[in-house]
């Protein structure tokens, strides 16, 4: 096709994906503007966003051209979803949404569909969605598409993520921290990402920073950033001049000649990004009420709101979108014109349909093989032995992982700066972190090749590792405990995302999103306060969704099997806590198995058929501090209660989500009248919500868990703080067993206060050595020191 040619039908398919967009925005009836443009034909509710949809239109429209030209392999993810109707249009005219949808057929009938469908109960909603073709991500929360691009072409180097960014979402400190990706990928093994920063220059009522700034400010930015930033400014320029189209092409040819350079060398220095000045609501309604409209805030939604009630709107928008003049570029029986067709790519290549992303006829999960947990299981030799800590059980496997899967490439791990801090660093035997920069001779573990990513922004892991899930392939996210909170909200849309997914029949499964929380707030106590937060553990299971499961191993041998199932999940998100001090090893391997799969489970070795009291635990350091308690209080009353020594049951709590209040219900683990004591990782009332919703009684269970009473400590102490310590275990054992009459308070009143003394010898103690006596930490299951 020769440049005229080419130029003409650009401008023709613009012109119709922004009818599209207009069509799907404002209209009931009437999609081709046959007859006068009447009140019954403006929809009833009038939703959406018009402000960016010309420039998505613009892009996209240059993209199909660049790919049907080059046989280039992309994909598109667009930042600001609201500006879905342009995405929806464009993959109606290239054929993609007909493919899962078939009433969206290139036809008259298809484009009153989409119309009439778009933000509609039941149908299409205002922004992207998982039940749009070809979406990995929705952009509802800002911040996220250059991280998400990003991971989507890890191990992908034939593909390129053209990723599009409104000058509002590149405010955020997600996308801020985002830009500093490529100094971590080589080019040459992974795809590469084409940012396009869109500068319409406004957000929803006010200016964007990046569209105030001057040209060469904004160069001198990306320049800094290590970026070959190419600007193209058709603010001044009708959508319908040549000349804003020559300068598109001419960007998008420098573009990826500049990527092939980087790619040939694996070096990503210089990679380019695309400056697109544009106005915003670029080619709609120029004025409304004595304001300007087209390039100013004011075109960001939807303009005329009361176009069905109002003559005068109405007629605004009637003319607005006759000048588009559709009927030329449409007809009623047979569809697009021949220009606007000969630029749309050959289905393999049209962005919607990319075989990266899981969707049906296309993509798929890669095979994740995983070792037997097995073998990483340390022997028992007895109940309480000290091993090693959860963290290094599970960094062996991992290591295993890494070496079964080094031919497929489709495993990694996303943490900030905590793989040595966390313990698993053995993985660093099968690989190294990724860094695509200088390298010192001390520094350690840096390789372009490495599969460890390490950033201190959590946003962008999480939105890399979203990326790298969505197409197919495995990961995990490590964390500090208290600082994954950081990615609260992110972790909430993904959920969201991924709850429509699975409700969406031709979306491919997806790999388990595995967070690993470690650095646990009960060992934080040496760094204090600000280090001790549970609360990521709350955001998941408020959720209430049956996809979502909180992991608390108990011990080394639990915690490799919790891994395993973590990653053979599919369509799941898993959160593991586990530890990464030396602990306790309580359970067989094939206990462990058992116990993870039951989820709630009495240790065999503290289950009495007929117990006086119930205890519980989830954690490892909540299982060793009641176990502890328990040991005291048994060794206090041998032959004391009820001329009987003390009947105990200890469950572990293993896992929870929401099914576990259906394994409470059916069984009777807890008891039926015995008085229980549950010591929990988290807040007490996220226990206490689950407990009690199952129908168990609240005068039977007192939750302790963390109360948000923390200092630079040591961990006795914060566990006393926080009312779950051992001496608190017994506490509550004498204080309900007084209560039940099982003893006599002659027996009881005495022993509570030599506890008390205990308890106030071990304060007086740390205060003095600034750690806990021998007799707590060197206590050993069965072995009073």
């Amino acid at each position: 096709m020769n440049e005229d040619l080419k130029y003409d039908a650009l401008i023709k398919y613009v012109r119709a994906a922004n009818y599209l967009v207009g069509s799907q925005i404002y209209l009931h009836d009437n999609f081709l503007l046959e007859k006068e443009l009447e009140r019954d034909h403006i929809k009833n509710r009038l939703l959406g966003h018009w402000g960016s949809c010309p420039g998505v239109n613009f892009l996209y429209a240059h993209m199909n051209v660049y790919i049907k030209e080059h046989k280039q392999k992309a994909i598109f993810l667009l930042g600001p979803g609201h500006a879905f109707p342009a995405l929806q249009a464009n993959l109606f005219m290239e054929g993609t949404l007909a493919d899962f949808y078939p009433k969206a057929q290139r036809d008259f009938a298809g484009l009153s569909y989409i119309s009439k469908g778009f933000s509609t109960p039941y149908a299409f909603p205002s922004h992207s969605s998982p039940i749009t073709p070809g979406v990995i991500l929705e952009g509802g929360e800002l911040g996220y598409s250059l991280s998400t691009a990003w991971g989507a072409v890890l191990d992908n180097p034939e593909v390129t993520a053209v990723c599009m960014i409104g000058d509002g979402e590149a405010e955020t400190g997600a996308l801020a921290t985002a830009w500093h990706i490529p100094k971590l990928i080589n080019s040459k093994t992974n795809g590469v990402v084409l940012p396009v920063l869109h500068l319409n220059g406004y957000k929803i009522s006010g200016p964007t920073l990046f569209g105030r700034m001057e040209n060469q400010e904004i160069i001198s930015f990306f320049s800094g950033l290590g970026y070959s930033p190419l600007i193209v400014d058709v603010s001044e320029y009708e959508i319908t001049d040549k000349g804003a189209h020559k300068l598109m092409q001419e960007a998008l040819e420098r573009s990826f000649s500049l990527i092939k350079k980087c790619k040939e060398t694996g070096d990503t220095k210089g990679l380019p990004v695309i400056i697109l000045r544009s106005p915003k609501g670029w080619s709609g309604i120029k004025e409304f009420g004595g304001n300007k409209i087209e390039g100013n805030a004011l075109s960001h939604q939807v303009v005329c709101m009361e176009a069905k009630e109002k003559d005068s709107e109405r007629a605004l928008v009637e003319n607005w979108l006759r000048s588009y003049k559709i009927q030329e570029l449409f007809d009623k029986e047979l569809g697009f014109c021949k220009e606007i067709l000969e630029i749309i790519p050959e289905k393999e290549y049209c962005m919607g349909r990319s075989s990266l992303i899981p969707q049906e006829g296309k993509g798929y999960l890669k095979t994740l093989h995983l070792p037997n947990p097995h073998h990483f299981i340390e022997e028992v030799p007895e109940r309480g032995y000290m091993g090693s800590s959860s963290m290094r059980r599970i960094g062996a496997y991992l290591t295993e992982v890494f070496d079964k899967n080094s031919g497929d490439k489709n495993f990694r791990i996303f943490s900030p700066d905590e793989t040595y801090s966390n313990k698993f660093d053995e993985v660093f035997t099968k690989t190294s972190r990724s860094w695509n920069r200088g390298v010192e001779l001390w520094d350690k573990d840096l390789s372009p090749e490495g599969r460890v990513t390490e950033m201190l922004s959590e946003h962008t892991l999480q939105g890399m590792m979203q990326g790298y899930l969505l197409t197919g392939r495995h990961a995990l996210f490590a964390s500090y405990e208290a600082f994954v909170q950081i990615v609260a909200s992110m972790s909430d849309q993904y959920m969201k995302f991924l709850r429509v997914a699975r409700e969406t029949s031709w979306r491919g499964d997806v790999g388990s999103f595995v967070y690993i929380l470690t650095s646990s707030g009960w060992r934080q106590e040496h760094n204090g306060f600000s280090h001790q937060n549970p609360g990521f553990i709350d955001n998941i299971l408020s959720k209430n969704a049956d996809f979502a499961t909180v992991y608390f191993p108990c011990d080394g041998g639990t915690a490799v099997y919790t891994m395993e199932r973590a990653l053979e999940s599919k369509n799941t998100v898993s959160v593991i806590c586990a530890g990464k001090t030396v602990e306790p090893r309580w359970l067989t391997a094939e206990e462990s198995k058992e116990a993870l799969e039951k989820g709630l489970y009495a240790f065999p070795f503290l289950d009495s058929a007929a117990p006086h009291l119930v205890f519980s635990a989830a954690g490892e350091y909540l299982t060793k501090e009641t176990i502890a308690g328990i040991e005291i209080l048994q060794n206090l009353l041998k032959g004391k209660v009820s001329g009987e020594d003390l009947a105990v049951r200890f469950v572990s709590i293993l896992s929870l989500n929401s099914k576990t209040k259906n394994k409470i219900e059916d069984g009777k683990i807890f008891g039926e009248t015995q008085p229980v004591f549950v010591n929990f990782h988290g807040y007490p009332s996220t226990m206490e919500k689950i407990l009690f919703d199952a129908g168990l009684s609240r005068d039977r269970f007192d939750v302790r868990g963390y109360i948000e009473h923390g200092s630079t400590t040591t961990p006795l102490d914060l566990h006393m703080r926080n009312k779950t310590s051992r001496y608190d275990v017994v506490l509550w054992g004498l204080h309900s067993l007084l209560k039940k009459g099982l003893v006599s308070e002659s027996l009881i009143l005495p022993l509570i206060a030599s506890v008390h003394q205990e308890m106030k010898d071990a304060v007086e103690y740390a205060k003095e050595h600034s750690l806990d006596k021998d007799s707590v930490t060197l206590w050993v299951y069965g072995k009073t020191n």
